[in-house]
């Protein structure tokens, strides 16, 4: 006697992911792990004072050299109590909107692929840092941020408990986080003229 198999039903999209696609692109990456491999990119260039633009617009992974559907550009400076000029968010900022972007992000795919829709996701992050070390008024107080807290505001169709594993997974899974907590070599080269 044959039993026929009734195939799994493929997950609709949910919260803006293309489920689907998420789940096929884990699904190459698992049996071709040379697709994981992606190497991201930005140019930055000094305006004035403490003002600078980056450029983000190629990238190489899945096996080739990928292009954003457009160039995107950020301005970073320092706000005039630091001496800048207050034309965009400060290089720190932009860290705690890379940490919350890539939280987030991961929230959106896993209650995705949890089968789990949202009604709102909302984080705030803050960052303390003691500027003594960047003005080279001691050695003894880092440079950069002394502690982060993240909080996050997360409503959905699962229970507290399930929405909570969510966001834990997206914190073990994010690679800014991973960044931010273990560390990563840093190269720095001058080609000076």
């Amino acid at each position: 006697m044959t039993t026929a198999t009734t195939p799994k039903p493929k997950p609709a999209p949910r919260n803006g992911i293309d489920t689907p696609t998420l789940l096929t692109t884990i699904e190459a990456v698992g049996a071709q792990p040379e697709l994981a491999k992606f190497q991201f990119r930005a140019t930055n260039t000094w305006q004035s004072g403490t003002h600078s633009r980056t450029r983000i617009q190629s990238f190489s992974g899945a096996g080739a050299e990928q292009m954003h559907v457009k160039e995107f550009v950020h301005d970073a400076d320092h706000p005039k109590v630091l001496v800048g000029r207050d034309q965009a968010p400060t290089p720190v900022e932009f860290l705690l909107h890379a940490l919350a972007g890539c939280l987030t992000a991961g929230i959106g795919n896993i209650a995705a692929a949890r089968g789990v829709t949202l009604h709102e996701v909302e984080s705030r992050i803050e960052g303390d840092i003691d500027l003594r070390g960047i003005l080279g008024l001691s050695d003894e107080v880092r440079n950069g941020y002394e502690q982060l807290r993240v909080s996050f505001t997360i409503k959905g169709d699962a229970p507290p408990a399930v929405l909570e594993k969510i966001v834990d997974q997206s914190r073990k899974r994010s690679a800014v986080y991973d960044v931010l907590t273990k560390g990563v070599p840093v190269t720095v080269s001058v080609n000076a003229g």
